[in-house]
């Protein structure tokens, strides 16, 4: 039996057992198993590890754990260039898109809201989820710890927040996304650009009244779903109000936040 010590930064420790957490710990093991799959057995999925540091070197995945390293654990560096430093952090997407697993469903709806292309089916499972991710360039937003462990898994995060809306938050924080928000652009049914389309051309597809109310309208190319600024859309504009505002002060359970966009 061999030993060695561990440390886990930032908000890695949430995947910790409280006694762990936050603090330099002993881990017991057998042979030289390597570095990834000790992590993963303590409890990060590596897609959310940025760097690993064995007694103060840099080293990569596959590293051989020995007896008596020192081993700390850093999660993603959003504002710090390390690309000369870290061997584990696979390279970075090429564009800003999601796969949902299928728990995830509403988020994927307001996501979809706020214009980013995020696939999202209820009956996927884990294999397509994992080939979408790697064959698409997608990052696989999950609440599922071991789907995240998945070799083939490159860029993942595991989803904390319960309820959509703070989930919705969460993710904007953590991929740094309110700049690229470009809401209303996206079907949030099917995730296809919306098109803009002459108002005669949509007169059978949607009630009288909104047909002289309105003369704005736009049509998803794929589920033919017709979108205009009524009342709903004005829900819609004062929710994504109050969820810019609470990335501007996050916590770790953002209040003022409702859980639904009809509340």
């Amino acid at each position: 039996m061999h030993s060695a010590t561990f440390r886990f930064y930032a908000n890695l420790n949430d995947f910790l057992p409280a006694g762990d957490a936050q603090r330099r710990f002993r881990y017991a093991f057998w042979g030289q198993p390597a570095i990834k799959d000790a992590i993963e057995a303590i409890g990060p999925p590596h897609p959310e590890i940025d760097l690993v540091l064995v007694n103060g070197r840099s080293v990569p995945f596959n590293y051989a754990l020995q007896d008596g390293d020192r081993v700390s654990v850093y999660p993603h560096f959003l504002r710090l260039n390390i690309s000369t430093l870290t061997k584990v952090r696979a390279a970075p997407l090429q564009r800003v898109c999601f796969v949902l697993d299928t728990h995830l469903g509403q988020l994927a709806s307001y996501l979809r809201m706020l214009g980013f292309d995020s696939l999202y089916r209820n009956d996927y499972a884990d294999s397509e989820l994992t080939s979408l991710s790697t064959l698409q360039g997608r990052t696989l937003l999950t609440q599922d710890r071991g789907l995240l462990k998945r070799n083939q898994v490159q860029h993942g995060y595991c989803v904390r927040e319960a309820q959509p809306l703070q989930q919705l938050v969460e993710v904007l924080l953590r991929f740094e996304l309110n700049d690229s928000i470009t809401p209303f652009t996206r079907c949030m049914r099917c995730n296809e650009i919306l098109e803009t389309v002459a108002a005669n051309e949509v007169r059978s597809s949607v009630p009288p009244r909104v047909f002289q109310e309105q003369r704005r309208f736009r049509i998803c190319p794929g589920c033919r779903r017709v979108y205009w600024q009524g009342s709903h859309h004005t829900r819609m504009e004062a929710l994504i109000e109050r969820v810019m505002e609470a990335t501007k002060t996050p916590s770790k359970h953002t209040p003022g936040i409702a859980t639904s966009m009809d509340e």
